[in-house]
């Protein structure tokens, strides 16, 4: 998502992290490959019902080994598969197709600036009880406000799915921060990431993501949206700051040791935006973006920051909206490509965690499809959650209209709510 250096070192690995198996019942049941502590939703889920609505209000500013798998799949246990199993037989297809869904709380309301969440959320959220939502800065005001309003959004999904929800944030830093730096918080923006990248010390990556982790589980997130794993090695600057670097060599072990930062702060994270976007002229927020290189030219360079991700066991990818003519054979964006999601991410890179669009609000997608048809398009094409759909309502119908027509099975709907399930059950441990 947008705004709206040669380290070659290990992070540390503390003897015991929040990478370690978390037992749910006795069985472990493991996040992209890694552990969630339990606690890392910072108790929420244990207070009664989010009752009222005060503080809501309308208006204001609008090639996979098993080493590279990542994903969910690599450490998971039979029994505690039968446990994912059975909470996805227990959710309607309606129920389903909504947790696939990740808009902002905005989208989900109806509402002009949501700061709070109560009856408008509870009556929305039973709607369309969507997988997660996406907060910006105009809904972080304080400390206090921020745990208050996640805290009571994440119950209102346990009372209506028996699932948390996912919360996430774009907090990256430098120039893609939303809580570091908002003066409504005591803690500092880190700075941007080709800072870091250019210190060559991939340790300095792993303090600078576990410090964010630290302020970001307190507040009650549960995934931040980083690190950036584009590489940026063209003359485009749109990606220069928030890239750790030019070359894969740089910014590889930066990404690696980025995601175990993470991790072992007891949040989830997404390496975005595959297959790489940093190379590519002008920004996909407002316009196309294509990349003339060919798939063995991405293997060996754009590629390669995700393969590290991966087996550092980053638990979701966001894809991209970058057009790869020399690798699809069109101009579809990699987000609606399956050559690109299922045959390179899924089956070449072998990552088995969520993937996820970026926003398919951005310019690079619009006029594509219809709202009610582009979460369809996203969906053929592998994806397992999209974030940011243009007319939430329009797009959450035209889902469930693909499969009740047959257009997608609903054993494919399973296939991407099995991986958001098995995540959120490490959550809920």
């Amino acid at each position: 998502m947008a705004n709206k250096g040669k380290g070659s070192h290990a992070a540390p690995r503390p003897g015991i992290s929040r990478r370690t198996a978390v037992a749910l019942g006795g069985v472990a049941v493991v996040a992209g490959g890694v552990a969630v502590a339990r606690g890392v939703l910072g108790g929420m889920g244990s207070t009664g019902k989010a009752g009222g609505s005060a503080g809501e209000k309308s208006g204001g500013s609008g090639g996979g080994s098993a080493s590279k798998r990542g994903g969910s799949k690599a450490a998971t246990s039979a029994t505690g598969e039968k446990t994912v199993a059975r909470k996805v037989t227990s959710l309607t297809l309606e129920q389903k197709v909504a947790q696939m869904f990740f808009p902002r709380p905005e989208a989900l309301t109806g509402m002009g600036q949501v700061t709070a969440a109560g009856d408008t959320t509870r009556k929305a959220f039973a709607n369309i009880p969507v997988g997660g939502m996406c907060y910006f800065a105009q809904n972080l005001q304080s400390e206090s406000q921020a745990r208050q309003m996640l805290s009571a959004s994440n119950q209102i999904s346990l009372d209506e799915v028996g699932l948390p929800l996912l919360m996430s944030v774009d907090e990256e830093g430098g120039t893609v921060s939303r809580v570091g730096g908002n003066k409504g918080f005591s803690v500092e923006n880190v700075g941007n990431m080709r800072d870091v990248g250019d210190t060559g010390d991939a340790r300095r990556a792993y303090d600078v993501c576990k410090k964010i982790a630290g302020y970001l589980v307190p507040l009650g997130f549960n995934l931040d949206f980083a690190p950036d794993a584009d590489i940026v090695n063209g003359t485009s600057q749109t990606m220069a700051k928030r890239s750790f670097g030019t070359t894969a060599d740089a910014v590889a072990p930066m990404v690696e040791s980025a995601v175990k930062g993470f991790l072992d702060g007891g949040i989830m994270c997404c390496a975005k935006h595959f297959p790489g976007i940093g190379g590519a002229q002008g920004d996909s927020e407002t316009e196309t973006i294509t990349t003339d290189k060919t798939l063995d030219q991405l293997r060996q360079e754009e590629l390669v920051p995700f393969e590290r991700a991966i087996a550092a066991g980053v638990p979701m990818v966001m894809v991209g909206h970058i057009s790869c003519p020399k690798v699809t054979g069109d101009s579809a964006p990699a987000s609606l490509s399956r050559a690109i999601v299922t045959d390179v991410l899924r089956g070449e890179l072998g990552f088995d965690g969520i993937i996820i669009t970026d926003s398919l609000g951005m310019g690079a997608v619009a006029g594509l499809h219809e709202a009610r048809d582009l979460g369809v398009a996203a969906i053929e094409a592998g994806v397992d959650m999209l974030l940011m759909t243009p007319e939430l309502t329009a797009s959450y119908q035209g889902v469930l209209d693909a499969v009740k027509a047959g257009t997608i099975t609903e054993e494919r709907i399973d296939e991407s709510v099995t991986r958001i399930v098995r995540a959120k059950l490490a959550l809920q441990g």
